[in-house]
C-alpha cells in the first residue's frame, strides 16, 4: 500500500493518450501522471488546446527518449473555414478579417491544396510555444506583441483532399516534424485569396501509431477502477516507439563501458542513432554511431 506522501511509482514506458478537445497538453499530462501515480512524466510535443488526438505520454525513464519521438512524422485530419482569418489561426481566436470565397470551385480548391505537397517553407505562428529570449511566443502574442520569425523548411508527404462543403475544407495531412497545420491552412487560404482558419484538428497518426491504438482519459479512468495493473498493461515499452532505430546488442563489458560514458567498438557502420540493449536484451538507451564502428552514449537510462 502506497503512503499518501509517496512521490509516486517508478514506472517506465509510454501511454498512448487520445487527448480531448479543450484540454492543454500539460493538463492532459498531469492528469495521466496522477492517474498512474507516476513519479515522473512528460509528453512528446504539444497539441493545441482546441485539437484532439494522439499525445504520447512518457513515464519514468521513457521521458529520456521524448526528444527522439519529436523527430517522428505526424498525420492529421483537419477542417478549415474559408473566407475568415483568425488572429490565432484557429477557432480559439477572434475573426479579424472576412473575404469572399463563394466564387471558388471545388476543382480550384483541390488544385491549390495539392500544390502544398512536398518541401515548403512555413513561418511559425505567433500563437505557438516557440520561444524568443526565453519567452513563449504565445505570451507575447497575448500582449499584442508580434516579433519577426524565420521561415523554416518542412515536408508535406501527403495532402489528401477530402472535400469542400459550406465553406469548410477537409484534408488529411501527413507531414514532418515542426509542421504547423494552422499555418498550412492559413497559407492555403492566402493562395486562394480568401483567407482561412482551422475549425477542427485531430492528430490521427504519430510515427507508426494510429489513433485506433490510443485510449481517452475517460477510458483510462475506467481501467483504473480495476487497480494499477489494468493501467500498467496499457503502457508501451519505450523501444517499441522507436521502430526507425536499429537495435545493437551489447556484451556485459560493453554495457558497463558505455554507461560510464566510454566509447565502444562494434561492427555497426554509418552515422546513425541506435537503440542499445544490454547482455540481458533489455533496452537501456540511445547511442550514436560515429561511422567507424564506434558508438558513444547519447541518452541512457539509469
Amino acid at each position: 500500500m502506497l503512503r499518501r506522501n509517496s512521490k509516486g511509482r517508478s514506472i517506465n514506458g509510454i501511454v498512448l493518450l487520445n487527448k480531448d478537445i479543450g484540454l492543454s497538453s500539460n493538463t492532459a499530462l498531469q492528469k495521466v501522471k496522477r492517474l498512474f501515480f507516476a513519479k515522473k512524466a512528460g509528453h512528446t510535443g504539444a497539441l493545441d488546446f482546441s485539437a484532439s488526438g494522439i499525445l504520447p505520454i512518457c513515464l519514468g525513464q521513457a521521458t529520456k527518449i521524448a526528444q527522439f519521438l519529436l523527430e517522428e512524422d505526424k498525420r492529421y485530419f483537419v477542417r478549415g473555414k474559408l473566407g475568415q482569418i483568425s488572429d490565432t489561426g484557429d477557432c480559439e481566436g477572434s475573426i479579424i478579417k472576412t473575404q469572399p470565397f463563394e466564387h471558388l470551385s471545388d476543382s480550384e480548391i483541390a488544385k491549390v491544396t495539392a500544390s502544398f505537397k512536398g518541401n515548403i517553407f512555413q513561418i511559425p505562428p505567433m500563437y505557438s510555444a516557440l520561444k524568443r529570449d526565453g519567452q513563449p511566443l504565445y505570451k507575447l502574442a497575448r500582449q499584442g506583441i508580434e516579433v519577426e520569425r524565420e521561415s523554416r523548411l518542412v515536408t508535406i508527404y501527403k495532402i489528401i483532399y477530402l472535400g469542400y462543403k459550406n465553406g469548410i475544407l477537409s484534408l488529411e495531412v501527413t507531414c514532418s516534424k515542426g509542421t504547423y497545420i494552422r499555418t498550412l491552412i492559413e497559407d492555403i487560404g492566402k493562395k486562394l485569396s480568401c483567407g482561412a482558419h482551422v475549425v477542427e484538428l485531430r492528430r490521427t497518426g504519430f510515427a507508426h501509431i494510429d489513433i485506433s491504438q490510443t485510449l481517452t482519459f475517460s477510458e483510462l479512468e475506467i481501467l483504473s477502477s480495476n487497480g494499477y495493473q489494468a493501467l500498467d498493461d496499457k503502457i508501451l515499452a519505450s523501444e517499441d516507439m522507436l521502430l526507425n532505430l536499429e537495435g545493437v546488442y551489447l556484451s556485459k563489458v560493453q554495457s558497463v563501458d558505455i554507461k560510464f560514458g566510454r566509447e565502444i567498438q562494434t561492427d555497426k557502420q554509418g552515422l546513425l542513432k541506435v537503440k542499445l540493449f544490454n547482455e540481458k536484451k533489455q533496452f537501456f538507451g540511445i547511442g550514436q554511431c560515429q561511422g567507424n564502428g564506434i558508438i558513444l552514449p547519447k541518452k541512457l537510462f539509469v
